[in-house]
């Protein structure tokens, strides 16, 4: 393996909390309903999101993820039976601004500090990425935020790692890739990225071949693998 330059970010679920929206709206008055219902519309708006970018990409019928993100909330509310306009702009509205981790700008700015660069790598789309870097704070933390939509194809496919490597100009295995979802994992790790798995949900490993060279429950394990 190489020495570690580049230290590459997912952001959605990774930097940022996907559930925060949604929690979010069930923490307010007069929310009563929803709070009863919010975890499950939470997993079925994430899950619905991410299968779109999958079929999308399998079928070459491309959108941009904020399209998905819509779509994907259309469906879990109507599963949901909260089939409510003025609800659907609120969580949207939220989804746009959604809050750091806590432990997300420390460990940023340690890997700063450490001289090694740093970017976003996402499926988002470029203005959704900077109102969530501008609303969190970390823009200053970042070399870059790459969005999928320069290659028009969403990850794993090959061609949104090839960014790294043509933005950076460095070999895969000199990049630590970050994230949080395990099929992300899969795909980084089999193009040749050395890979931390911020494993929240304490979920097993994705059978797959490419599998994750470390294991955390938080972004405080990028700190621990570089050793700083």
């Amino acid at each position: 393996m190489g020495q570690i330059n580049t230290c590459i970010f997912d952001a959605y679920g990774t930097l940022f909390d996907v559930n925060a929206a949604a929690r979010a709206v069930a923490e307010m008055p007069g929310q009563a309903g929803f709070a009863a219902i919010w975890q499950q519309v939470a997993a079925d708006w994430r899950a619905k999101q991410l299968q779109y970018t999958w079929l999308r990409t399998l079928t070459g019928a491309h959108c941009d993820f904020w399209q998905v993100t819509q779509d994907g909330l259309d469906w879990a509310l109507e599963r949901s039976g909260h089939q409510d306009p003025a609800l659907r702009t609120q969580l949207l509205d939220l989804y746009r601004h959604l809050p750091a981790y806590p432990e997300a700008m420390g460990v940023l700015a340690a890997v700063k500090q450490a001289g090694i660069a740093r970017a976003i790598l996402s499926n988002g789309s470029p203005d959704m990425l900077a109102a969530a870097v501008t609303s969190a704070g970390i823009g200053d933390l970042l070399d870059h935020v790459l969005s999928v939509e320069d290659v028009g194809r969403f990850k794993p496919h090959p061609a949104v790692y090839d960014m790294v490597g043509a933005r950076f100009g460095t070999a895969p295995d000199q990049v630590l890739f970050v994230s949080s979802n395990g099929w992300d994992i899969a795909g980084a790790a089999a193009y040749g990225f050395q890979t931390i798995w911020i494993n929240r949900a304490g979920d097993p490993v994705d059978r797959m071949p490419g599998r994750p060279a470390a294991i955390g429950r938080d972004l405080t394990a990028v700190t621990e693998k570089l050793g700083l």
